[in-house]
C-alpha cells in the first residue's frame, strides 16, 4: 500500500515546520552584526561545530543539566526528547531495511506498522520490533511523569510550573496524544495481524479479544497523524519553538556570539530557546520567600515572545543570577533584563534611592524631580596621592558599613602596603547602580571621572571591597591596572606571608555574594582566607547555588516588606549550625543581614573584619623599626 489519506495532516505539518525553521534560521543569521556572522562562519568549519554537536546531544537530547537539578525531571525530558529522536532514527532505518524499497518518504517510517502490518514475526525483524517497543515504552514513561508534573508538580519536586496560554495548551495536548495514539494504532494493527512485540503485540492481542482490531486501528492512525501535524503547525507560535531554537543557540554560543547592549538576533534566538520548563520558578527567591510569582524569568521571556510591555517585570528582579545559573538552556537572562530596563525611565522613587545613597556619601547630586538623574556636571577631579602601590576604592555601600574600610586600613598597614584611599572623603560611586537602573549616560560620566582619577594616581593595583564595584571595574572600565576584590588581595597577602595572623578558633559560615560568586566567579579565595584563620563550615546553599541576601540594589520595584521576608529566610538558612560568625565579602550583604534576627551567639562579619581581628599585634618598637627600614630603602 503506497499511500493513504490519513498521512496528509502529518505531511502538511512536517513540511511546514521544515520550511519555517529554515526560513527563521536564515533571518536570524541575516540580522546578526557582521562580526557575529564571521564568528558563525568560522565556527561552522572549526571546533565550535564539533562542540555544538556534542552539546546538542548532551543538553538537547539527554538534558544533562536538568538531571543535575532534578533527576526525575531530567529523566522525563530525556525520555521524551532522546526517545523520540531514537524512534525517528531507528524507524527510518527500519523502513529502509525492512520496507519495499530504499529512501522512503518520511511518512513511511513514521507509519511503518500501518504499511507493513505483519512485520516483525520472526528473525531480525522480531528483535528490531522489540527494540522499537522498548523505545516507545521509554517515551510513555516520560509522558506519564510530564502529566503528573503538570497537575501535581510537588510529586516531582517542583513548587510551581509555568502558566500556559491557549495555544500552548493545544500544542501540549497534541504532544501528549502523539505517543498514546501511536501505541493504540500499532497495537490494534498488531492484534489484527498477530504481529508486534512485548508492548504492541501483547496489548494488541488483549484488545483484539473483545474489539474489532482492524476496524479500530484506522481511527487511531488518523489521530496519530493529526496529533503530529497539529503539533508541528503550532510549534512556531508556542513554547515548543525552543526545540529548533536551542540548537541554533548552542551553535551561536560555541561560536562566541553573545547578547549585546541592544535587542538583536541573538536575543531573539535566546527568548525562543526558552522551554518554560519552570526550573527558574523554583530557584527564584522572590517566589519562594516573597510570594511574588508573576515576574520570574519564564514569564519575562514569555512576555518578550508575545511582544508585551515587560518594563515593570524587568525592574522587579534581584538580578542575583540564580535563574541564569539554573537555566538548562543557558539563556542570558540578566543581559535580557538589562536591555529592557534601558527601554524606559525608572520610577521616581527608584531614582530617589540612588540619590539617597550618594547623598550619604556627601555628593550633592542633582535630581530634577523627573524620572531621571541629570548629568553629573558638578564632578571635580578627585585628589589622589601620586604613585601608591595600591589604590583602595571602598564604594558607596562600604562607606555605609564603616567597619570594613577600618579593617582594610588595618590590614594594609599591618602588611606594610603603600596605599591610598581613593574615596575616603566620599567621592562618587562606581556607576553600577545607575547601570542597573538603565541610566547608561550618567553611568558613563561617573566611569570617566573615576577612570581619570585612577590613571592620575599611577597605582598598579586597584582593590575594592564591594563586589558590585569590582564587577563594573572589570567589565565597564578600561583600566591599565590590576583590579582585585579585597578577598583576593587579602589571600595574596597571606600567601606572600606579608600578614601575620592568629588562628581564631571560631566557627564560620561563608555566604557567597551574588556579584562576587555567580557574577564574577570568585569562590576559592574567600574560603582560603577563612580556612587560614577559622573553622569554616558548610551551608546548604554555596557557590553557584548561593542565596541572594535580598538587599540587592538591582530590584527597582520590590516592596521593602518583601525584602525583609527574603532576608529572614536567608539568615535562618545560613545560621542553622549556629556559627560564631556569618561571614560575607560584600558590604551590602553585611548591611542587609544586619536587619534580620540573628541567632544568639552569631555575628555578621565581613571577611576583612575577621582578618583584622586575627592580625598579630606587634610591639611599638617593631613597628617603629619597620618605618625606619622603609625610609632608609626609599632614601637609597
Amino acid at each position: 500500500m503506497p499511500f493513504n489519506p490519513f498521512v496528509i495532516p502529518f505531511n502538511i505539518g512536517l513540511y511546514f515546520i521544515i520550511l519555517y525553521v529554515v526560513a527563521r534560521g536564515v533571518v536570524w543569521f541575516r540580522d546578526l552584526p557582521r562580526t557575529d556572522k564571521l564568528r558563525m562562519q568560522r565556527g561552522f568549519f572549526g571546533r565550535p561545530f564539533i562542540l555544538s554537536i556534542k552539546e546538542i546531544f548532551m543538553e538537547g537530547l539527554i538534558h544533562r543539566k536538568i538531571f543535575k537539578v532534578n533527576p526525575v525531571l531530567g529523566y522525563m525530558h530525556m525520555s521524551l526528547a532522546f526517545g523520540w529522536f531514537l524512534l525517528i532514527l531507528l524507524g527510518t532505518i527500519e523502513a529502509d531495511i525492512f520496507g519495499e524499497k530504499h529512501l522512503n518518504p518520511p511518512y513511511k517510517a513514521i507509519f511503518f506498522r500501518f504499511f507493513n502490518p505483519d512485520h516483525g514475526t520472526a528473525g531480525l525483524a522480531k528483535h528490531y520490533g522489540f527494540l522499537m517497543d522498548l523505545i516507545l515504552a521509554l517515551i510513555l514513561s516520560g509522558l506519564l511523569i510530564a502529566i503528573i508534573k503538570r497537575f501535581w508538580s510537588g510529586i516531582v519536586g517542583m513548587k510551581r510550573t509555568a502558566n500556559l496560554k491557549f495555544l500552548d495548551k493545544v500544542a501540549l495536548t497534541s504532544l501528549w496524544l502523539i505517543f498514546p495514539s501511536r501505541l493504540l494504532a500499532e497495537s490494534f494493527t498488531c492484534g489484527a495481524y498477530g504481529s508486534g512485540s512485548f508492548l504492541t503485540g501483547s496489548l494488541g492481542t488483549a484488545l483484539a479479544g473483545f474489539l474489532p482490531a482492524e476496524i479500530m486501528a484506522y481511527p487511531f492512525w488518523w489521530l496519530y497523524s493529526l496529533s503530529l501535524g497539529t503539533f508541528f503547525i503550532l510549534l512556531p507560535r508556542t513554547r515548543y519553538m525552543h526545540i529548533p531554537s536551542e540548537m541554533f543557540l548552542i551553535f551561536m554560543r560555541n561560536s562566541g556570539v553573545r547578547i549585546g547592549d541592544q535587542y538583536g538576533s541573538c536575543a531573539d534566538v535566546q527568548i525562543h530557546a526558552c522551554s518554560s520548563c519552570g526550573i527558574c520558578l523554583n530557584v527564584c527567591q522572590l517566589s519562594t520567600s516573597a510570594d511574588i510569582t508573576n515576574i520570574q524569568a519564564a514569564y519575562f521571556v514569555k512576555g518578550l515572545k508575545r511582544e508585551d510591555d515587560v518594563f515593570d517585570i524587568a525592574l522587579n528582579c534581584l538580578m542575583c543570577g540564580r535563574c541564569d545559573e539554573a537555566c538548562p538552556v543557558g539563556i542570558e537572562l540578566g543581559p535580557l533584563r538589562m536591555i529592557h530596563r534601558r527601554a524606559g525611565d525608572p520610577p521616581k522613587d527608584t531614582m530617589s534611592i540612588w540619590s539617597g545613597y550618594l547623598r550619604l556619601r556627601n555628593q550633592n547630586i542633582q535630581d530634577n524631580g523627573e524620572s531621571h538623574i541629570t548629568a553629573f556636571q558638578y564632578l571635580k577631579p578627585q585628589p589622589v596621592k601620586k604613585g601608591p602601590e595600591v589604590l583602595y576604592f571602598a564604594g558607596c555601600m562600604t562607606h555605609l558599613t564603616p567597619g570594613i574600610p577600618i579593617a582594610m586600613r588595618k590590614i594594609f598597614e599591618a602588611a606594610g602596603i603603600d596605599f591610598d584611599f581613593m574615596d575616603k572623603d566620599g567621592s562618587v560611586c562606581c556607576g553600577r547602580p545607575l547601570t542597573l537602573a538603565g541610566k547608561d549616560r550618567e553611568a558613563r560620566e561617573l566611569i570617566r571621572n573615576n577612570s581619570d582619577a585612577i590613571w592620575r594616581s599611577g597605582a598598579k593595583t586597584l582593590v575594592t571591597s564591594c563586589p558590585i564595584c569590582y564587577k563594573i571595574f572589570m567589565e565597564s572600565y578600561h583600566l591599565d591596572v590590576e583590579v582585585l576584590h579585597h578577598s583576593q588581595y587579602i589571600n595574596r597577602l597571606i600567601e606572600e606571608e606579608k600578614l601575620k595572623l592568629n588562628f581564631l578558633n571560631k566557627s564560620v559560615i561563608y555566604h557567597d555574594p551574588c556579584e562576587l560568586g555567580r557574577g564574577s566567579g570568585i569562590y576559592s579565595e574567600p574560603r582560603r582566607v577563612l580556612i587560614h584563620i577559622s573553622r569554616l563550615g558548610k551551608s546548604n546553599h554555596e557557590k553557584e547555588d548561593a542565596l541572594c541576601c535580598g538587599g540587592s540594589l538591582a530590584n527597582l520595584k520590590i516592596d521593602r516588606r518583601k525584602i525583609t521576608d527574603i532576608v529572614s529566610d536567608v539568615v535562618e538558612e545560613l545560621t542553622l549550625s549556629n556559627p560564631d560568625y556569618l561571614a560575607t565579602a560584600c558590604p551590602l550583604c553585611k548591611k542587609t543581614f544586619g536587619k534580620a534576627d540573628i541567632k544568639a551567639g552569631s555575628e555578621i562579619k565581613d571577611i576583612a573584619e575577621i582578618v583584622a581581628m586575627a592580625i598579630v599585634s606587634e610591639p611599638p618598637e617593631a613597628i617603629e623599626l619597620k618605618k625606619r627600614t622603609k625610609l632608609e630603602k626609599v632614601s637609597l
